[in-house]
């Protein structure tokens, strides 16, 4: 597996991944019409490849022979600032395997990336999001240390989930 930076050309292949990954998690918790349009918005070529150019946002790819396996994407300035007194956070935004990939150490080496990042760059927390019922990953992101800190919502469309803001302190 080759980890790199994420290209200009790369952002259709991104929005794909992005897409396929999120419906195999979470398309059964929305009306199709809210999925529909939060898919297209978050997740549209165009949206990908002005992510992959802004120089505040970091996306990382996981790739082997048989492409695209994973990616992740920090912003160096994370939108949960408000929730914490560290200093310096970034926020690991999206974390996300090919959904026939999930369990084969790709998101653990696209994390220690993020982490390796965050630390270079001076951070001194990394926070992230996650659903309030998705235990395996909230075991995932346990076994790096990250904790709770609070309560927050995650809109697709007209339907709020229930989120943790996790924390991981450098």
């Amino acid at each position: 597996m080759i980890l790199r930076d994420a290209r200009p050309e790369d952002a259709a292949a991104l929005a794909a991944l992005g897409r396929d990954s999120f419906r195999a998690a979470f398309e059964h918790l929305y009306d199709p019409a809210d999925l529909q349009t939060f898919l297209e918005t978050v997740y549209n070529d165009d949206a990908v490849a002005s992510e992959i150019a802004d120089p505040r946002l970091l996306h990382r790819l996981a790739e082997d022979g048989g492409g695209l396996a994973g990616f992740c994407k920090i912003a160096l300035d994370s939108g949960f600032r408000e929730h914490s007194d560290a200093a310096q956070p970034i926020a690991l935004s999206q974390l996300y395997t090919a959904p026939n990939r999930t369990g084969q150490g790709i998101g653990a080496s696209l994390t220690a990336w993020a982490l390796a990042e965050a630390r270079l760059r001076g951070a001194d927390a990394v926070q992230l999001s996650v659903w309030a019922e998705n235990v395996r990953a909230q075991a995932f992101y346990a076994r790096f240390g990250f904790k709770k800190i609070a309560d927050i919502d995650f809109w697709v469309g007209n339907h709020r989930d229930d989120e943790f803001l996790l924390e991981l302190r450098l």
